[in-house]
C-alpha cells in the first residue's frame, strides 16, 4: 500500500488496522523520525517501554533474519500492543520483507497473526527501490514517504507550532519563516520553539523583526550568498557558497529551491517594472521584505536580467530538481552543474566580459547601483 502525501498525516494518527508493517522513508530525515516516533507511540504508548517496544538496527536483522518473525510474534509481559522499530533500513532487507508480508496462505507460518506493529525507518529511497516495492505491493504493508515541506504544509507547521506556545505570527513574519525553514521538519520545529522562547510572554504577534533576529542560521545565510552569487554571475563565489552550504548539511534540492526563490522574486519585481511600476515601488511589494543590506545587489540583478532570461533560469532550476529526485547522477553534481551554468551565463557576467566594469554589475550583496536592463 502506498500512502499519498495528502493522506499521510491522517494515516500516522490512525493507521489502517490491516497494516502490520510500515516503511517510513524520504529526504526529510526530521519528518521521518517524527512520524516513526508517532507511529510507535500510537501503537505501544511509551517509546521507552522495554516490554512493548523493540528497537534495533537493520544490520542486526541481516545477521539474524529470524528475529523479525520472533519480534512480530512476541507478546508484551505487561499487556498491550507491541511495536518494533527498525532503523537504517535499505534494499538489502527487501527479500526478507517480501516473504514476511506475503499473504498467510503463501507463507510458511502466519507471521501477521501478531498484533505487533513493525515500523521500518529508512533514508531517501528511489522509485525503483526494492524495499519500497515490497511495502507498496503488500496488503499488510504500507510505504509512507516524507518529503520536505512545501509552502502549504510548512505554513501549517509554523502556525501550529507557534500556537502551541501561545503565539501567532504576522503575514510578513510567516513569509520570512517559510523562506528560511522547511529543509528538515525537526530543525524547523526547533527553530520555531527558539523563536517562541525569544518572544516569551510579550504581548502581540511575532513580527518580521522578531523572526529575522531569531531564525536565520549560518546555513540560511550561505544560501543567500549562493543565490546572489548565481544571479550576479559570480561563479567562483557561487562555488564557494555551495560548498559551504553542503558542508553545513544543506541538501542539494534545498540549495536549488533557495536559488529558485530568489529568481522568482527577481521575476516578480522585473514583471512589475516592465508593467510601468518604478523599481523602488516594485521592490517594496516583496514579501517578506528585502533585507536592506541586500537591496543594492537585488536592484542590480533586476536591472540586468530580462523576464525571458529569468524564466529560462527558473525552468533549468526546476528541471535540475526533477533530475535530483529521479536518481541517476549524484544530486550534488546535478546541483553544482546547474547553478554554475546559470551563473556563468548571467547577464552581468556577459557584460563584464564585454568590457563593462564590475562596479556596474556587482554580483553579490555588496553590489553597487543598477546596470542598464537587458533588451526584452
Amino acid at each position: 500500500m502506498k500512502i499519498t502525501t495528502r493522506d499521510a498525516e491522517a494515516f500516522v494518527k490512525a493507521p489502517d488496522p490491516a497494516v502490520r508493517a510500515i516503511l517510513v522513508y524520504g529526504p526529510d530525515t526530521g519528518l521521518v523520525s517524527e512520524r516513526v516516533v508517532a507511529l510507535v507511540e500510537g501503537a505501544a504508548g511509551d517509546l521507552a517501554d522495554p516490554f512493548r517496544v523493540a528497537d534495533f538496527a537493520a544490520k542486526e536483522l541481516l545477521e539474524d533474519p529470524a528475529r523479525l518473525v520472533d519480534e512480530a510474534a512476541a507478546r508484551s509481559l505487561t499487556g498491550g500492543r507491541r511495536a518494533v522499530r527498525l532503523r537504517e533500513a535499505d534494499d538489502n532487507l527487501a527479500p526478507l520483507f517480501r516473504e514476511f508480508l506475503a499473504p498467510a496462505d503463501d507463507s510458511p507460518g502466519d507471521t501477521l497473526a501478531s498484533d505487533a506493529l513493525i515500523v521500518v525507518e529508512a533514508g531517501d529511497l528511489p522509485a525503483r527501490s526494492a524495499l519500497r516495492k515490497a511495502f507498496e505491493s503488500a496488503k499488510a504493508g504500507a510505504a509512507l514517504a516524507c518529503y520536505r515541506d512545501d509552502a502549504r504544509s510548512l505554513g501549517t507547521v509554523i502556525r501550529e507550532t507557534l500556537r502551541e506556545f501561545g503565539h501567532e505570527a504576522t503575514p510578513d513574519a510567516l513569509a520570512h519563516l517559510s523562506v528560511t525553514l522547511g529543509g528538515d521538519r525537526q530543525l524547523s520545529r526547533r527553530e520555531l520553539e527558539k523563536l517562541a522562547l525569544y518572544k516569551g510572554a510579550e504581548s502581540g504577534p511575532i513580527e518580521l523583526a522578531d523572526a529575522q533576529a531569531c531564525v536565520g542560521d549560518s546555513a540560511a545565510l550561505s544560501l543567500d550568498d549562493l543565490a546572489y552569487a548565481v544571479a550576479g554571475g559570480a561563479a567562483a563565489e557561487a562555488e564557494r557558497a555551495l560548498a559551504r552550504s553542503l558542508q553545513e548539511g544543506v541538501q542539494p534540492v534545498s540549495a536549488l529551491r533557495a536559488v529558485s526563490r530568489h529568481f522568482q522574486r527577481l521575476h516578480l519585481v522585473a514583471g512589475l517594472v516592465d508593467g510601468g511600476l518604478p523599481l523602488d515601488d516594485a521592490v517594496k511589494r516583496l514579501r517578506p521584505s528585502l533585507f536592506w543590506k541586500l537591496a543594492p545587489a537585488f536592484r542590480t540583478q533586476v536591472a540586468a536580467w530580462s523576464l525571458r532570461s529569468l524564466g529560462r533560469a527558473l525552468g533549468r532550476l526546476l528541471d535540475a530538481e526533477s533530475d535530483c529526485k529521479r536518481g541517476g547522477a549524484p544530486e550534488a553534481t546535478i546541483c553544482a552543474r546547474t547553478l554554475l551554468e546559470i551563473g556563468v551565463n548571467a547577464p552581468s557576467r556577459r557584460r563584464r566580459r564585454g568590457g563593462v566594469g564590475p562596479a556596474e554589475a556587482a554580483p553579490g550583496p555588496s553590489g553597487a547601483g543598477p546596470a542598464p536592463r537587458e533588451a526584452r
